[in-house]
């Protein structure tokens, strides 16, 4: 997909692009809170929340211009971009509300259930943004909010900047217990390793790129993205796969490689037939799954005679509940519900 012209990605694998989710009322919105708010109108004095963070996405078509905008710090998106932009998510059923903005809410609204404690969703682009989520969480009565990215590898160009937000939103005023990275997590690796196993098609693992200089920096996103297929692979018993990226966006410098529509001409060429896409830095379905692996990487499939099919993204399933839960509780003093 041709990204927007942004110095980052548009998202580093999260959910957040799936939408937002409960809490928009924020602080200062004018918006009603969604009904997963009704659970937790308050928080006990001493006692945990979360703050999901992810990267978001408009609410309706309208929206497209400003939240592209608020990706590329305030600067305008070229009319031609934008034009595109807003033809892919009309093609995607995205009109007047998004659709894929309910994977949001069904996972924080699962999480607070499985948890039994508040969990409020904070968006790093769009409403609401992660300094409403943890004003929101303070305003009950939160003292240690438990900081949860829908995105699985660290990077210091995704991860470290929702800490950040969280961080500044949260100014001394409560103990932020943050959770850094869980590629590897086993529940996780399990899920996946479900999806692919007993496949007899070439693999392909996929993941948002980032621009190559991340490398020379010694980021350690490729790295975990490795290794976390890596793990995938080997608990599924599937030794025939690679790994591509995805997404880039054209910003005039190099991304990392290789890309997925560049590797599936590839593998056509060394006499692959079949081909099972399973993006390991995603976690929902949004706009680089169903336009960049769904539309552009099947057509391109089509084109050299692959037959090309995906697994199905872990969404807001109840297994998919428990890793985030897992993880929640090994940060912070949550009891099991079990």
């Amino acid at each position: 997909m041709s990204g927007v012209g942004s110095t980052e990605p548009p998202r580093s694998g999260d959910a957040g692009s799936a939408g937002v989710g409960a809490g928009r009322s924020g602080v200062g919105s004018t918006e009603p809170p969604r009904s997963g708010d009704a659970g937790f109108a308050g928080v006990e004095a001493g006692r945990s929340a979360v703050v999901l963070m992810a990267y978001g996405s408009p609410d309706r078509l309208e929206d497209v211009p400003a939240y592209y905008a608020d990706i590329r710090g305030g600067r305008p998106i070229r009319p031609e971009l934008l034009e595109d932009l807003v033809a892919r998510y009309r093609r995607l059923g995205i009109e007047d509300s998004n659709p894929l903005n309910e994977i949001t809410e069904a996972t924080r609204a699962a999480l607070e259930a499985e948890l039994g404690i508040p969990v409020f969703t904070g968006m790093r682009h769009w409403r609401p943004r992660i300094s409403d989520a943890a004003e929101r969480a303070l305003a009950g009565g939160a003292d240690e909010l438990v900081g949860l990215v829908l995105a699985p590898h660290y990077s210091s160009m995704s991860i470290e900047r929702y800490r950040d937000q969280l961080v500044d939103a949260v100014a001394d005023r409560a103990e932020i217990r943050f959770v850094e990275r869980w590629g590897a997590e086993p529940g996780f690796v399990e899920l996946l390793a479900e999806r692919i196993a007993g496949t007899d098609a070439h693999v392909v693992f996929t993941a948002h790129s980032l621009p190559a200089r991340t490398l020379e920096e010694g980021d350690p996103y490729r790295d975990e993205l490795l290794e976390t297929s890596r793990l995938v692979a080997e608990k599924a018993g599937v030794e025939e796969w690679s790994f591509s990226f995805q997404s880039e966006s054209p910003t005039g410098e190099p991304w990392l490689g290789p890309d997925i529509l560049d590797h599936l001409e590839a593998l056509a060429a060394g006499g692959v037939r079949e081909v099972l896409v399973a993006p390991v830095g995603f976690v929902a379905d949004h706009l680089e799954i169903r336009w960049d692996l769904d539309v552009e990487a099947r057509d391109r499939a089509a084109e050299l005679g692959l037959e090309l099919d995906r697994i199905e993204l872990p969404n807001a399933e109840p297994a998919f509940i428990r890793v985030l839960a897992g993880l929640v509780r090994r940060h912070a003093a949550v009891p099991s519900t079990g």
